[in-house]
């Protein structure tokens, strides 16, 4: 791969240890790898003029289902809580198919990357009429995102005491069996590799003790991650106390899913003893505000989290609950929530914006991103201040304070994937309609 040159940044945003932010500065790409970071860069390769724009690492999601690009808004779903929200919303899922799956998810990637992420997980958990992992990972191929797809799992259906329908869950063994095919046949291990595959069953209310535990079994004879929903509302932690005992947290830790190759999502109703625990254990949390406010579940503890140095990143979560994809407004509303609930001091926007880059980095084990530095992989987002959304602002933070929510460049392993706000890699009109006429299909 020839080197490029990102040349004369007003601000380069580093994110490295000691929070360095460079004025005019040059990024030299090489081989996909950040060669050179500093002033008077050359090369005879590529140069892409970076005049009026400030440059932080690629954002980095933790958390989503990109399946759920297809039911946004959806009527009945719009006002519910979470288990409400899902028994709408289950019967229509049970219509998708391959190309359901496919379509969805290249429209919630391209979202991601117009809004600066270049790595994203995504939670997988039902599988209906044909559709597999592979479809998902086929679209985030032609993306060309950086991508951590789950291998998630439902065994238990509504006849046995579980909330999803049973035409919605798998037989354990099935899945057990599927998880090692899609290890097998994409997980990358290696640094700078573009995709990983984690294990995922939904949820403790939808997937055995059994299960749970023996998919922990097989992540870590496999040396892949493990992620899953946990104490998301009051409703689940109700749950949790009522089947199994104890909280959450504990049912967690009591199955071996605690550890550095563990992280959660939402996490709004931890306790102390349970965030002590994820501290002490290195767990990981995938905050995903909107989410969390369009549902009703309530704020994350997140203050809490980050003073007891538990790993926390961010997360969209599924178009179906949150209704957008935009990973850098979800830092902004990250950071307000923290301000409503510990005060104007409790998060700065760069420490919202580093929950969005080195937070997720590390939740997700990438000790590869998250930073403008010299060996990093070159994942780096590109943003235009001299519009109008950014008119006035005298800082780098006005990122996550005023604008603007679109990059005007991407960079995924020094590939460009946005040029000057427009995909490279997909057309997205004929996406959208696409995308138009599934919803439509699906809603009749």
């Amino acid at each position: 791969m020839p080197e490029t040159l990102l040349r004369g940044a007003d601000v380069v945003v580093t994110m490295d240890d000691a929070g360095t932010e460079l004025a005019r500065a040059d990024i030299l790409i090489r081989d996909g790898v950040i060669a050179a970071v500093g002033q008077g860069l050359a090369t005879t390769g590529t140069v892409h003029d970076m005049a009026g724009c400030v440059v932080t690492p690629g954002l980095i999601n933790t958390h989503h289902h990109l399946y759920q690009s297809l039911t946004r808004a959806v009527p009945g779903a719009q006002d519910a809580l979470l288990f409400g929200w899902l028994r709408t919303l289950y019967p229509i899922w049970a219509r998708f198919g391959p190309e359901e799956m496919f379509s969805s998810a290249l429209t919630g990637l391209v979202e991601l990357a117009l809004s600066g992420c270049t790595l994203t997980s995504d939670h997988l958990y039902l599988y209906p009429n044909g559709a597999r992992l592979d479809d998902t990972i086929a679209a985030a191929t032609e993306v060309g995102l950086r991508f951590h797809p789950t291998r998630g799992s439902m065994s238990i259906g509504e006849s046995a005491g579980g909330l999803p329908p049973d035409s919605l869950v798998e037989a354990e063994s099935k899945i057990l069996k599927d998880s090692i095919r899609v290890i097998d046949a994409f997980h990358d291990p290696r640094p700078g590799a573009m995709v990983r595959v984690g294990l995922a069953p939904c949820s403790p209310f939808s997937v055995s003790r059994e299960l749970m535990r023996d998919t922990a079994l097989l992540a870590r004879d496999k040396g892949v991650m493990l992620h899953t929903h946990l104490a998301e509302n009051d409703e689940d932690v109700a749950y949790s106390l009522a089947r199994f005992g104890c909280r959450p947290g504990q049912y967690a830790e009591d199955l071996g899913w605690t550890g550095a190759d563990v992280w959660h999502a939402h996490c709004v109703k931890l306790d102390a003893g349970e965030i002590d625990l994820f501290a002490r254990s290195r767990t990981g949390i995938s905050h995903c505000p909107c989410s969390n406010c369009r549902l009703g579940s309530g704020i994350a503890p997140v203050r809490r989290m980050r003073d007891a140095g538990v790993n926390v990143g961010l997360g969209v979560d599924g178009s179906a609950s949150n209704d957008s994809g935009n990973l850098i407004s979800e830092a902004r509303q990250a950071m307000l929530l923290s301000r409503v609930a510990y005060g104007a001091d409790s998060m700065s926007a760069r420490a919202a914006l580093r929950l969005a880059t080195r937070g997720g980095a590390a939740v997700l084990g990438r000790d590869d991103l998250g930073q403008i530095t010299v060996g990093k992989r070159a994942d780096l987002a590109v943003w235009d201040v001299s519009g109008i959304d950014s008119a006035g602002s005298w800082d780098a933070a006005a990122l996550v304070l005023a604008g603007p929510t679109h990059v005007r460049d991407l960079f995924v392993e020094g590939r460009q994937v946005v040029a000057q706000g427009r995909m490279t890699t997909v057309e997205t009109g004929a996406l959208a309609a696409r995308q138009r006429r599934l919803a439509l299909a699906l809603a009749g």
